[in-house]
């Protein structure tokens, strides 16, 4: 990826300028091929804290055509952090978390790694080569799904697909993540479909399972570090929690060869270990009806 990158790292703010830019790759012949692109920051956090901007992309129909990138329009894609392997393998566990999303629901973000080398168009210099994210656009992904998407802030627990939310909800139990919220649409997407509104989780570097060194819970909360599970759910129907906990327990396996596979084995072993762990604790909750009970069903929102 070429661009200037002194500059993008000056755009801040709510609607930052589209900057030129040039996607180079080898094509599905094995020629070296060059793609012209425009780029912009995005983001919150990582925007105003990171070295690396988190960036959309831009890609022209007319210039895509043919290329690998045909049907893409405006994804995300999530850079390192900082350059330094630990800020890199941060990213490879937030990688992960969408690949275990994928496994429970289709309503949610493909993504795609890629070894990315970013070179500062000034200075034609290489400045680093790191893994990156490739992230679906939400409208793609609504479409994809025959949905639409939902802009709307305020949504509420009847306004939901029910054991869709309690699905969501769970998940974020299960990875640690407390850095979201459906009313506020932070961390958060809705997608329409028939009559019914699906909350979409993404972004997951604050999440427990992740555990990267700068995230911190919200003061508001109970928990001290990132790493404590909180249940932040809508109270859903009681009858709804045992199928997801079911579910979970159907894909654990699935979820757990995640980390063992091609993709799974860029994670250093000792993090592997230390996320499976983590993983451990949420399984061995959901098999004890007491800590169930007492950890998700009874910490959830709205309850009287």
């Amino acid at each position: 990826l070429t661009a200037n990158f002194k500059q993008l790292k000056k755009d801040k703010g709510d609607s930052p300028p589209w900057r030129a830019a040039s996607l180079s790759y080898t094509g599905a012949d094995g020629a070296p091929a060059k793609l012209p692109l425009k780029v912009r920051t995005r983001g919150i956090w990582r925007l105003k804290n990171c070295e690396m901007p988190p960036l959309r992309l831009n890609i022209a129909k007319e210039s895509s055509k043919g290329t690998i990138f045909a049907k893409l329009d405006k994804p995300k894609l999530a850079s390192y952090c900082r350059d330094n392997d630990d800020y890199e393998q941060y990213l490879l566990q937030e990688f992960q978390l969408y690949r275990v999303y994928s496994l429970f629901t289709p309503i949610g973000h493909k993504v795609r790694l890629a070894h990315m080398t970013y070179v500062d168009s000034a200075s034609d210099k290489p400045v680093t080569t790191r893994y990156a994210i490739l992230e679906e656009e939400p409208a793609e992904l609504a479409s994809r799904v025959g949905g639409f998407l939902i802009e709307q802030q305020g949504a509420g627990a009847d306004d939901l697909d029910q054991p869709h939310l309690t699905l969501f909800n769970v998940f974020q139990y299960f990875i640690g993540n407390t850095d979201w919220s459906i009313p506020a649409l932070h961390n958060v997407e809705l997608v329409g479909k028939d009559t019914a509104v699906y909350p979409i989780a993404y972004d997951f570097d604050f999440a427990g399972a992740v555990n990267t060194r700068y995230a911190t819970p919200d003061p508001r909360l109970s928990i001290k570090r990132v790493r404590d599970r909180l249940y932040r759910g809508y109270c859903a129907q009681p009858a709804l929690l045992p199928p997801v906990y079911a579910k979970f327990n159907q894909e654990k396996d699935a979820i757990y060869g995640l980390y063992k596979d091609k993709l799974g084995s860029l994670l250093r072993p000792n993090i592997v270990r230390e996320t499976l762990s983590y993983f451990d604790e949420f399984y061995q909750t959901i098999s004890d009806q007491r800590l169930a009970k007492g950890n998700i069903q009874d910490q959830c929102l709205g309850r009287r």
